[in-house]
């Protein structure tokens, strides 16, 4: 089977500027492509009745769980939380959530295709003309990066609070191939997302200091613009400190689960010493406290590590949002 005609849909695909510069083609896939991809036994897995159950269906169908941020590796460990859904601040090694996510889940990839359309779609997704293709349309030198890529299904629990990615991503892309024939109406799309005009200091933050790293950041700080919930779509961007995502899933995974074509473009070099959590990054003023020692010691804090360009956008923030300052107006 031939997908090179996705070469010329990418090439041909305008840049799209709102909420920040991306591509996305819906229908990617012709037609009668995309049917045989979702009806193909790699995607579409038998109806199962526990998560136990589907687990071994994925295992049974060659996907294994992976490392990826904000889920366990600990099939037994998601089990007992899937169960009630409890509180996600566990100290478990094996669980990577973050202080600003309220759930985690698991992420599992294909390894051997079982379909002759599936290993064919692999095979063009790992070839170098599609890597030369959507590297060319960002301007991107592949020959500076490593690439991965694969079909993932995340199961339901699956959380990433809204952030740019890190610094050493090139280039993510995202296709939806959901065999669920309502997965547009289901709660587990990527949302995309911009800062709120109380913490737009971040994204100059992370403008005026290239040697600390973008992090993840609460659902509160941003607002959604748009969400990529077309089934056979794609997205493709190269991350910056405006190309804010997000996902929190919440679906019945035991008859159909969210699934993708992921890949990723990294640099084989980035220098960063260090990442700022969003708890750093939180401006006093914006804090619920109302301990003046405490904001004033998180404003220190702040202070101790903003680059001095943006030193006066911290001021104008401060000044903005003062007692003083709404005195003057009143």
């Amino acid at each position: 089977m031939d997908f090179s005609y996705l070469i010329k849909k990418i090439t041909d695909s305008p840049i799209i500027n709102y909420p920040f510069q991306h591509i996305q083609i819906n229908d990617l896939f012709e037609p009668e492509d995309f049917e045989k991809i979702l009806n193909s036994s790699d995607i579409k897995l038998a109806p199962c009745n526990s998560d136990k159950a589907l687990f071994d269906e994925l295992l049974k169908s060659a996907y294994r769980i992976i490392e990826f941020p904000g889920c366990t590796t600990d099939m037994n460990e998601y089990i007992q939380w899937h169960k009630t859904k409890s509180s996600v601040k566990k100290t478990t090694a094996s669980c990577s959530t973050n202080t600003s996510c309220e759930s985690f889940g698991t992420v599992l990839r294909l390894t051997t295709p079982a379909t002759d359309i599936i290993k064919c779609l692999q095979n063009f997704l790992m070839s170098e003309e599609f890597v030369n293709c959507i590297s060319k349309k960002f301007n991107i030198e592949n020959k500076s990066c490593n690439y991965d890529a694969g079909i993932q299904k995340y199961l339901d629990g699956y959380e990433i609070s809204p952030h740019p990615d890190i610094r050493r991503k090139a280039l993510t892309y995202m296709v939806n191939i959901n065999s669920a024939p309502n997965s547009e109406n289901q709660n587990h799309h990527t949302s995309y997302l911009q800062f709120k005009d109380q913490f737009s200091y971040v994204k100059n933050f992370w403008e005026g200091n290239e040697k600390f790293n973008r992090c993840w950041v609460p659902w509160e700080w941003c607002d959604i613009k748009k969400q990529q919930t077309e089934n056979n779509s794609i997205v493709i961007f190269s991350p910056s400190n405006e190309t804010m995502h997000a996902v929190k899933a919440d679906y019945d995974h035991l008859t159909h689960q969210r699934t993708q074509l992921y890949g990723n473009l990294w640099y084989k070099e980035c220098q960063v010493e260090s990442m700022p959590n969003w708890e750093q990054l939180l401006l006093p003023m914006n804090i619920e406290s109302r301990d003046q020692n405490s904001k004033n010691n998180m404003a220190d804090n702040f202070k101790s590590f903003i680059p001095f360009k943006v030193k006066s956008l911290f001021k104008k923030h401060t000044a903005v949002t003062s007692g003083t300052h709404l005195d003057r107006k009143t």
